[in-house]
């Protein structure tokens, strides 16, 4: 709890007890101004009903009677507000005095004990991550930063489609196609060599009846349990695993669990679900012989209404092994999150009404991304449409090193390949976040790569500025007076750094990730016009207190960075 939080707090119960004093309970709510100075305000017009007076009148009669004391400085009515301002000595004393003793845990929340399973990535390995799944990983890893930094114990895990059609097409087609048949990637990684096979032999599969029903009876032959055809498809999938992990690894993304799908077939829960699901009431069984539970109790109507969980032959799909794979989940955390595309939705709310129908106590939380798409239309592994995770890497950090050779001729080739990579990787993940996962996304080169404005480059380079400042300061001795910081810039910074947990909060309770960036954004922005308003290392009497906001600054631009999976630079 900072600062930030002991004001609202206060706020709180200096409404409340006035309210209570005037002989009303109802509810209310908190929220900050988009005019004036205040610093928070209580509406209250939802007000008006309950204690039949006008919202004006009710704000005029609550100010009247609320005192400042604590962090309130001062309490006021307008329009039908009651608003309440900090007190700026409290303000900067204690923001300064919080950030300087937690260091890198500044904005962390207190243990909850609470054990969060995020699943995400969870890409089907059968080629390159591509531009257009890449929201997934980035989102996800965000979300999980932002939940160890709310207090969880966060578990972040993959679900490696094994058994499905695609990887058994898939590895069909490196055990069947003559390697110089195929046009391999020029990229020397396995993910991008394998991905030529998946392609002709998808291509074949569509052309040559023959082959479509060898890799028909390699699929019927894998959920029989044949472990010489579940050796194959699993080795070949670990060997795309291995390209994707990389490619991972190279946007700062390492998840702690794997978890195969053929698991499920194999150690019988898969089996055990189909059991329970057909001793259910809502069971039912079609003329082919394939089994379902119908959802019309739920909601669910048309033909969506029958919800598959075995072929007429009895083999499992996808959807039963999912359900398996949840309650495996629910066994070992406290609260489960899946990072899924738009076009999950359907299954999603299926899944969840089937967990129910198996007495599940626990249900997912689904967190859904609108896909990356190119100007010119969707993109397409099958078809090989697309614009992979790697390639945008690579010409990301490209650019980077030419914007960094631009601006310096005194650095070294190895310390200028190492910032840029920083800054490239930096770009994508922080333009990947700062939209709202809901919200369509079109990738341009242009908008990703961009290094001014509110950018991932414009955060870094904020950060490096600092840390420029302070080497120069060299020794000083920090000081939190708040007589030493009193111009609108330094007070107006501080207020934007005594808020950085309640934005954690934001972002990971409320898996709304995209206020990170935009809260980085206003840091970074705060700061630079605080430098410009402001001599710093010039300023005699002020100086250990200014060079003491610019630490605090650095720390809390650090700690946003690291969040967001992104590298601080000390320099660019």
């Amino acid at each position: 709890m900072g600062i930030a939080d002991d004001f609202r707090n206060d706020v709180e119960i200096a409404t409340r007890n006035a309210l209570a004093e005037s002989g009303s309970e109802a509810e209310f709510i908190i929220e900050v101004p988009s005019v004036g100075d205040a610093d928070l305000a209580v509406p209250c017009f939802s007000l008006a009903k309950s204690m039949r007076r006008s919202p004006k009148d009710i704000a005029e009669k609550l100010a009247g009677m609320i005192r400042p004391s604590g962090s309130i400085s001062a309490v006021s009515s307008l329009n039908g507000y009651v608003n309440f301002s900090i007190d700026r000595g409290v303000l900067v004393t204690e923001t300064l005095k919080e950030i300087m003793a937690k260091g890198d845990s500044y904005g962390s929340l207190p243990p909850t004990g609470a054990r969060v399973n995020v699943e995400h990535t969870s890409t089907n390995p059968t080629g390159p991550i591509h531009v257009g799944r890449a929201r997934n990983p980035i989102i996800g890893d965000t979300l999980a930063r932002c939940l160890k930094m709310c207090g969880n114990e966060v578990v972040t895990e993959y679900y490696v489609n094994d058994v499905g059609k695609q990887v058994v097409i898939l590895t069909w087609g490196v055990e069947n196609i003559p390697k110089g048949s195929v046009e391999e990637e020029e990229r020397d990684k396995t993910d991008h060599k394998l991905v030529a096979y998946y392609r002709k032999a998808n291509k074949m599969m569509e052309e040559d009846p023959a082959v479509a029903e060898q890799i028909s009876d390699m699929l019927r032959r894998f959920e029989a349990g044949d472990q010489e055809v579940i050796g194959s498809v699993r080795h070949t999938a670990k060997i795309m695993l291995e390209g994707l992990k990389e490619s991972l690894a190279n946007i700062n993304v390492a998840l702690d669990r794997y978890t195969w799908e053929s698991d499920f077939i194999a150690d019988g829960s898969a089996a055990g679900v189909v059991s329970r699901l057909k001793r259910t009431d809502y069971a039912g069984q079609t003329e082919d012989g394939s089994w379902y539970v119908d959802l019309a109790e739920f909601g669910v109507s048309g033909k969506n209404t029958k919800f598959t969980f075995t072929r007429s032959d009895g083999t499992t799909l996808y959807t039963t092994r999912d359900i398996a794979y949840h309650v495996s989940k629910f066994s070992r955390s406290d609260r489960v999150i899946d990072v899924l595309g738009e076009d999950q939705k359907l299954g999603s709310q299926q899944l969840t009404y089937a967990l129910r129908i198996l007495g599940c106590v626990m249900e997912p939380e689904p967190m859904f991304y609108s896909f990356v798409s190119l100007p010119e239309g969707k993109m397409s592994t099958r078809k090989g449409v697309v614009v992979y995770l790697d390639d945008l890497i690579d010409e990301a950090v490209e650019r980077a090193y030419e914007e960094i050779g631009s601006r310096r001729d005194d650095m070294s080739e190895e310390r200028m390949r190492e910032i840029a990579r920083v800054i490239g990787v930096g770009a994508i993940r922080y333009n990947v976040v700062r939209v709202q996962p809901e919200k369509q996304f079109v990738f341009t080169w242009k908008e990703a790569l961009n290094f001014d404005g509110n950018s991932g480059p414009y955060l870094q380079y904020v950060h490096a500025r600092a840390c420029s400042m302070l080497r120069k300061a060299g020794d000083f001795e920090r000081e939190t007076d708040a007589s030493k910081l009193t111009d609108e810039y330094e007070i107006r910074l501080v207020k934007v750094l005594s808020k950085f947990s309640s934005v954690i909060s934001e972002a990971g309770n409320q898996k709304r990730v995209h206020v990170l960036p935009a809260y980085g954004h206003e840091v970074a922005s705060a700061f630079n016009q605080f430098y410009a308003a402001v001599p710093v290392l010039s300023s005699g009497a002020s100086a250990n207190a200014r060079l003491t906001l610019v630490e605090c600054s650095k720390i809390v631009l650090r700690n946003v960075l690291e969040c967001l999976g992104m590298g601080a630079p000390e320099e660019m």
